[in-house]
């Protein structure tokens, strides 16, 4: 792995992290699914837009269709749809640490379903994060969690890990950033939808929900989601998998920082554990690999 991959898979967890915190702020001050499809649908046509003026068209394979619509439906709107709404009840350090859980889900997925072997090293990574999630739920619990916005930050997770299975054929035959802003209109689609049917106009407008929804359109939304792409294309989704073991410390950190959320020992024990698991579970498929 180069000093350029190093580079873009730190400020890929740092991104991808960071989108929990500025959707706390975005929730605080508009509904969540109404706002969750306005930034798709203006990162979508930015994404676009600036792809076309690099050369890029929409003439994608049969497969890269097929993992855009997967992505774009999994990763953009139930992923992310389920945790902004979810949000609205629960602390983005503790979405952050359920979303962190999505490379230890595929392991198992792959283990359990696939029947994939994994050397020890991956084995007890997984156990190690299935403890550092015990820990971690078993304390916030007994704290009196909202266990619905528990339960949606799972289903999101859940999604989440299906989609990460799409995004090697996604990033293979170029246009990456037109498939980057493809997907973003089919989650913006699917989003408005739901907003429509299920929530009203009642937004209260602030300087932060500004600052927080273009940062959350720009960054998050578009920019990291290329550099995903990017990186899985230069050193292979495997590779590119292992930076996530930062996301709970970055998800935490940043949540702390703008947010004030308090943490406890038990949940800087059980986000090291699961980090940790995280580390050792890509460290053994990259060795398999």
């Amino acid at each position: 792995m180069d000093v350029r991959a190093i580079f873009m898979g730190l400020a890929f967890a740092f991104m991808w992290s960071s989108a929990f915190t500025s959707a706390r702020m975005i929730v605080a001050d508009a509904p969540p699914l109404t706002a969750l499809a306005l930034r798709f649908f203006a990162s979508g046509l930015i994404g676009i837009a600036i792809a076309a003026a690099l050369g890029q068209t929409a003439r994608l394979t049969r497969s890269q269709w097929r993992a855009t619509i997967i992505f774009g439906l999994c990763q953009n709107a139930l992923y992310l749809g389920f945790n902004f709404v979810a949000m609205q009840w629960v602390e983005a350090s503790l979405a952050a640490i359920v979303a962190s859980t999505m490379p230890l889900l595929v392991a198992l997925a792959g283990w359990a379903i696939f029947k994939e072997r994994l050397r020890p090293l991956g084995y007890a990574g997984l156990l190690a994060g299935m403890v550092g999630v015990g820990i971690i739920m078993g304390h916030r619990i007994s704290d009196g969690v909202d266990l619905v916005g528990l339960l949606f930050c799972g289903i999101g997770v859940l999604a989440l890990a299906f989609a990460t299975l799409s995004v090697r054929t996604a990033s293979s035959g170029g246009n990456l950033l037109m498939i980057v802003g493809l997907q973003m209109l089919v989650g913006a689609s699917l989003l408005a939808v739901a907003a429509v049917a299920l929530e009203t106009w009642d937004v209260n407008w602030t300087p932060r929900l500004g600052l927080a929804f273009a940062y959350t359109t720009l960054v998050p939304g578009l920019l990291a989601t290329w550099v995903w792409f990017l990186l899985v294309a230069r050193i292979g989704a495997v590779r590119a998998a292992a930076f996530h073991f930062l996301n709970p410390f970055f998800g935490v950190a940043i949540a702390a920082l703008f947010l004030g959320e308090s943490l406890t020992l038990w949940d800087v024990a059980g986000v090291v554990i699961i980090a940790g698991g995280i580390l050792a579970v890509q460290m053994s498929r990259a060795v398999r690999a």
